[in-house]
């Protein structure tokens, strides 16, 4: 799934955004393809086990699985919805970045990795059937290959809209041309093509949004220009972090500071980074412990500053549409970058960010079918439908539910289409999943006490009262509050709250694991026999992970001082 977005309101992007796209923009797009699928059957060379196809063999260096961590998380919707949220809520985006990203990919690198990768699993719910039992596991694999599907589809959805509106395609053209790109790079090539394409993409998304940013800020007279128009038109709150997030305050976002740090900084944010395995998968592919554990560092340096890339074009959109989002206004939030690429970008630029963009889609989308084929195949397939036959054949039903997986996306892309505010209510789906999934984990990781059985009845609890919260009691109006965002966040809490309380109480009645069974499961313990000595470099001091893991921390957190005084 994509990082915790919210992308306000309809889907629908406005009326009269298309884009005077010529021959040379269609050629930049064309070469880009052409390069894709060029990456997938050069990788299809490495591809000789299930390890290779699932894990990229665990053989890649972690500068690559670091810009593919990344860059799997940069999806479009969270390009356009990020950009939307600051069109409408100002520098309170910072919040889904510095707060909501950072201290859950240091917590993933420097506490997680070793877990993960030292027991040597090939999934997130892999680990739950080690740490828990076989009811969890299967429980976890279901709901998370559901949850991909879904993902995937509505990344092709928001395509096809996006597409629609600025290049004239019919929507359906653009679903099948990407779920078609998508499918024969990850079909050839496995989770080494897309990893590779990934970095590529990461680098095509940062030269479509840093000509946007740069012209933006140019056509409202630099930040100085920019801060002036806004505090003038939206107050002094709307260019604040923190302002007027007290609690009884009012505020757009419909949150307070306690529900940012808990719902948004802890819950949802470690929910996500620490147990979604499309994020987690690119670390499993890293050639030894210390690049996996580097992989979600390195990614939290790019990803502190990228915030920038697409919160000034919201801000930009704000000031040159002072109006933009209300009745008095033909665009939407959600129109903020398309509307300035229409009116800033050349022909030639304007090629290379459409280009970003449909790459960012497909990035989102690669990052969902490529962690779905491996957890249908491994967690589900091999392990209780079609046990114990030869590795050749688990590497060609990879292949074949790859096939199934982007097919059942196009599905879902085209039932997404039904509903006009599909983006709005996608995030929800991260406090219903990842939360439980990430509070079954931490009391798993860090209590030797917790049952074999209280892992499954977590996740039950957690995700069952995450619902209710959202769909009964917000819904129905039995508690008011603000917004759908600050519904999340409450729900996130509740979700979490439940499911620990019910694996305490669950814990207290039935059996623990053997204490034998939990070496390398839980913290303060080791897998005999699979210590890893430090690779040749590995032990420089600009690559160690505490080093990595509080630089980042601390970077982030001197961010926040210039938008909190």
């Amino acid at each position: 799934m994509q990082s915790p977005t919210y992308l306000p309101g309809s889907t629908y992007l406005a009326e009269g955004l298309r884009l005077p796209t010529n021959g040379l923009d269609y050629a930049i797009l064309a070469i880009y393809f052409v390069v894709v699928l060029g990456i997938g059957f050069a990788a299809r060379r490495s591809v000789k086990t299930s390890l290779d196809f699932f894990l990229s063999g665990r053989s890649l260096p972690a500068w690559v699985t670091g810009l593919a961590f990344v860059a799997a998380n940069l999806g479009a919707t969270e390009i356009l919805g990020m950009a939307a949220t600051g069109a409408q809520y100002g520098v309170a985006v910072v919040h889904w970045y510095w707060i909501g990203a950072i201290p859950a990919m240091v917590f993933l690198g420097l506490v997680m990795m070793p877990f993960y990768y030292g027991s040597k699993v090939r999934s997130v719910p892999e680990f739950l059937l080690q740490r828990f039992d076989r009811s969890a596991h299967l429980l976890s694999s279901v709901l998370f290959a559901f949850a991909a599907v879904l993902i995937a589809g509505v990344n092709l959805y928001a395509l096809a809209i996006v597409v629609e509106a600025l290049l004239g395609w019919p929507q359906w053209v653009a679903i099948v041309v990407a779920g078609f790109f998508v499918l024969a790079y990850i079909t050839f090539g496995g989770l080494s093509s897309a990893i590779y394409n990934e970095v590529l993409q990461f680098f095509v998304i940062l030269a479509a949004l840093i000509p946007l940013s740069v012209l933006g800020l140019k056509k409202v007279g630099g930040w100085d220009g920019l801060s002036d128009s806004l505090t003038k038109s939206h107050g002094d709150n709307f260019l604040s972090a923190w302002g007027g997030t007290g609690i009884g305050d009012a505020n757009p976002l419909g949150a307070n500071w306690l529900t940012i740090v808990l719902g948004l900084g802890f819950v949802l944010s470690f929910g996500y980074w620490t147990t979604n395995f499309a994020e987690v998968q690119r670390a499993l592919s890293a050639k030894n412990l210390s690049a996996a554990q580097r992989t979600p560092l390195i990614a939290a340096f790019p990803k502190i500053f990228i915030v920038f890339l697409v919160m000034i074009p919201g801000l930009v959109a704000a000031v040159l549409v002072p109006k933009i989002g209300t009745g008095g206004s033909d665009l939407q939030y959600n129109d903020a970058i398309p509307y300035l690429m229409q009116e800033l970008l050349p022909n030639g630029v304007l090629g290379i960010a459409v280009t970003g963009l449909l790459a960012a889609f497909m990035a989102g989308m690669a990052a969902n079918v490529s962690s779905f084929n491996t957890v249908f195949t491994t967690d589900i397939w091999q392990r209780y439908v079609v046990k114990d036959r030869e590795d050749g054949y688990y590497v060609k039903f990879g292949r074949l539910i790859t096939a199934i997986g982007v097919l059942a996306s196009i599905g879902t892309a085209f039932i997404a289409s039904s509903f006009s505010n599909i983006m709005s209510y996608l995030q929800t789906l991260f406090s219903f999943f990842n939360v439980p999934m990430f509070v079954v984990f931490i009391i798993g990781m860090f209590w030797k006490r917790a049952s074999v059985k209280s892992g499954v009845w977590g996740l039950v609890a957690g995700t069952t009262a995450a619902m209710v919260n959202y769909f009964w009691i917000y819904k129905q109006g039995i508690i008011s509050i603000p917004s759908d965002q600050g519904a999340n966040f409450v729900s996130a809490i509740v979700g979490f709250v439940a499911g620990a309380v019910v694996m305490v109480v669950v814990t207290l009645f039935t059996a623990p694991k053997p204490e034998a069974e939990l070496a390398g499961l839980v913290y303060g313990t080791t897998s005999p026999g699979l210590a890893e000595p430090p690779a040749k470099g590995d032990d420089a001091w600009y690559r160690r992970p505490v080093l990595l893991g509080w630089g980042a921390i601390a970077l982030a957190a001197l961010c926040y001082v210039p938008y909190s005084f």
